[in-house]
Parts: structure tokens; sequence; C-alpha cells
């Protein structure tokens, strides 16, 4: 197959030809090549070079030092897009999570020290020559995830290896080749060893990539993975695990977002406070992880709730919904309410009962006109604390507990959120008992 109908991108060419000009042998190599090779697009394109950094370093305008050590520098092309250009390379030596590499070999030498046949395939881009030493052609072709070489050393190599198998495997829907998955197997209790940052950037991956994420996970758990990466979600329910295929395309089709929300789901069966502990600990952002963990006690504090009301023979009152935005906040009743969609369909596809789709969707669409119609929240109220402290009510958990009553008489009656009829209820709330 010619260069030109794997469609690589001319500022790739421009690229090549620059180092092929100054004598240096190029190659396109990774996972460009083998998703052209699939049909998928990739934009990444990447090349291995017999130039040295340094050369690379001269040749271009616009460079940064990705890896120098490690023999990679990022090119920029004339649109500003960032290519890696990496010298041919050999591994002297490695500790599973850091090699050091020798410079000065050949382009077979630098495919040999690669993971997956799949991965180790190189086309040059000016000629349309290929090379695949290890077949990789032949596993694309029949849907297999092989190591090039001996498995133990490569994933001893790399422990990082072993999750990027899973992930093609369930990304391609490829199978693993046997040896492979014993080496995967035996090499789980090591995965320890990586950092929790790595860890995290293959999870995101993972998420970001695979279609039906929950092919993947249930390769994590059954290698082993699971369990000595995330303990917490080691035992992962049936429902999660298919809601998280549940999961729609986010709005305006930003990456991220969807991230997020399977991330959401895939903590579901943990408590709110153990899902921020745990998404801490993989070294998310503290605001990811507050998020994950709000979006959890939300869900988890209206699900008995929202079943009920939708279980029920006539929809929820307007009451009711408000009584559960009240409880979700405008901010995050979508989250929510999408979560709950997704754990639902898990449920109904596992034969369980839950509430119907429409019923669902219904409940979603008034949710969000309530919400941002009706007063919901404590901060809605025409009065506020200081209203009631210059009316003569003292500080204290009688404050607290007046404002909770008033929200309630709020909830039931918007048209009730009136300063004056606030504060002359407020007044009788004081006859009252706390409760």
């Amino acid at each position: 197959m010619a260069a030109g109908a794997l469609h690589v991108p001319a500022p790739v060419m421009e690229i090549a030809r620059t180092l092929e000009g100054a004598g240096f042998e190029t190659w396109c190599v990774g996972g460009a090549v083998r998703d052209a090779l699939l049909g998928h697009p990739h934009l990444d394109w990447d090349l291995a070079t017999a130039a040295r950094p340094r050369d690379v370093q001269r040749l271009f305008r616009r460079t940064a030092p990705k890896g120098i050590k490690y023999g990679t520098v990022s090119v920029f092309d004339v649109h500003g897009a960032e290519h890696e250009v990496t010298t041919f390379r050999r591994d002297v030596r490695t500790d599973g999570r850091h090699a050091e590499v020798e410079f000065g070999a050949s382009l077979e030498e630098d495919l040999a020290r690669r993971d997956y046949t799949i991965n180790a395939i190189a086309v040059s881009p000016l000629s349309g020559e290929m090379r695949d030493p290890f077949s990789g052609r032949d596993d694309l072709a029949r849907g297999i995830v092989r190591a090039v070489g001996r498995a133990a050393d490569r994933l001893r190599e790399d422990r990082l290896r072993a999750l990027r198998a899973l992930r093609f495997a369930s990304r391609f829907g490829f199978t693993i080749e046997p040896d492979t998955w014993r080496a995967i197997v035996a090499s789980a209790p090591e995965l320890a060893k990586l950092s929790r940052e790595r860890v995290r950037e293959e999870l995101e991956k993972t998420m970001e990539q695979v279609a039906r994420p929950s092919a993947a996970l249930r390769l994590w758990r059954d290698s082993g993975a699971l369990g000595v990466l995330i303990p917490s979600l080691a035992i992962l329910s049936e429902i999660t695990l298919v809601a998280l295929d549940s999961v729609p395309r986010p709005d305006g089709g930003v990456p991220r977002e969807r991230v997020m929300r399977r991330l959401v789901v895939l903590f579901s069966d943990l408590r709110s406070t153990q899902a921020g502990r745990t998404a801490r600990s993989l070294r998310f952002s503290n605001s990811d992880a507050a998020w994950v963990a709000s979006i959890l006690e939300r869900w988890q504090a209206i699900e008995g709730p929202l079943r009920a009301a939708l279980a029920a023979p006539d929809p929820p009152s307007d009451r009711a919904i408000r009584a559960l935005v009240g409880v979700t906040g405008r901010t995050r009743l979508r989250e929510v309410l999408r979560l709950g969609a997704a754990r639902f369909a898990g449920a109904r596809e596992l034969g369980e009962a839950a509430p119907a789709p429409h019923a669902m969707g219904s409940l979603y669409r008034r949710a969000l006109r309530i919400a941002f119609r009706d007063p919901v929240e404590i901060g809605d109220l025409a009065v506020d604390g200081d209203d009631l402290q210059r009316a003569g009510l003292p500080p204290g958990p009688r404050m607290g507990w007046t404002l909770r009553r008033l929200l309630d008489d709020v909830l039931e009656d918007p048209a009730r959120n009136v300063r004056e009829l606030l504060l002359a209820r407020a007044a009788l709330l004081q006859r009252e008992p706390l409760t």
C-alpha cells in the first residue's frame, strides 16, 4: 500500500521531505499508520528518523524539546500543529517505568522496541514503501493485539503497556493473543509501580476513545488490573458497566464532557465521599474530584424519591419536581439526571425494573423548565437571614430551620415567595418547636 493511499497529511510530507533532503532516513510510525490502515481518522502523525535531536532542531524553525533524552522533538508545521519527531533508538535498560535509550539504531531496531505488532508498522511518506517486520498488518486484518517478540519482556520494559493492550482491544473490537493475555495477567501485580498520573491518563483515554467502555473495564477487571490499581472499583456492578455504554455524546461534541460523565458513572457504585477520595488518589484535579463527588451525592439523595415519583400512576407534580431540583441545584441538575438515565438504561438492559425512557425524558424536560422558572433553593427566597434577623429572629439553629420551612412553603406554591408573606410566616413559625 502506498503512502498516498494512507492520506499522509501534506505538512507531515513536508517535514519528512526536509529531513530526507538533509540526508536523514525518515518514516511515519505508530498510531497514525495503524489507524490509517484501519480506515480511522488520526490527527497525530509522528515520525521516526535517523536525525539526532540537535539535527531536528537545526532543520526546523519552530520546535520544542518534547523529550530530548528520549530522542523526541516536537516540530510545528505551517498550521501550528505539533508532530513528534523521534530519533531511531534502542532500549539500553528500563525499570518498568523509565527507559534509558541509545541512538544510532536502525528502523528495524526501533520498531522492535515497540509494544504491539499493530503499532510496529512504518511507512515512508515520500516513497510509499512500507516496513512491517512483525506482521502487524496481518494482525490488523485478523483483529488481534499481539506483543512484539516475547510478551513478558515487552510488558516488563513498560508496565503501562498492559493497559494500552486493554484499550486497543476494546477500542477496535480486537482479541488479545493468548500469550500476550497471559503476560498481562501475570504482570497485574506489578502495575502498582505505575504512577497514579499515568493510570489516570490511561483511564481518561479509555473513556474518550472507546465506544463501549464496559468492554475495556471488563478487561481491566478480568486481568486483575482494576483490583490492583483502583481497589474501590474491583467489583463493578453489571448495571454500572452497562450504564457506561449509555452515556450519550455531549452537546456540542466536547470530548472532555463525555469523559467526565463516564467517570461519574464509573464511580457511581461508590458513596460520594469514597468516590471523591478515589478520584483524588488517581490525581484528578481537586475540582474534578469535587464535581464527581457532588453529582453522586445529589444522585444518591434523589434516586429513591425519583423512582417513586416515576413509578406513580400520575406524572410527578410541579411541587415534587421543585423539591428534586432543590436537592440537585440548578447547576448540577442536568448531570444528575443524565447519570440517573444511564443507570436506569443499564438496569433495563439487564432486565431489572427501572423507569421508562419516555418518563425520564419528560421529567428531564419539565425539571429544566421549572429549575429556571421557579424558586427551588433557599437563595431564591425573597428574604434572607439578614431580613429575618432585622425582623427580630436571633441567629442560630432556628434561623436555618426557619429558612428551610419557608422554602417548603414556596416549593408548594411559588406565589408565596413574597417578602411580606414570608416575614409574616416566619413570625408565626417562631411559636413552633424546632423539628
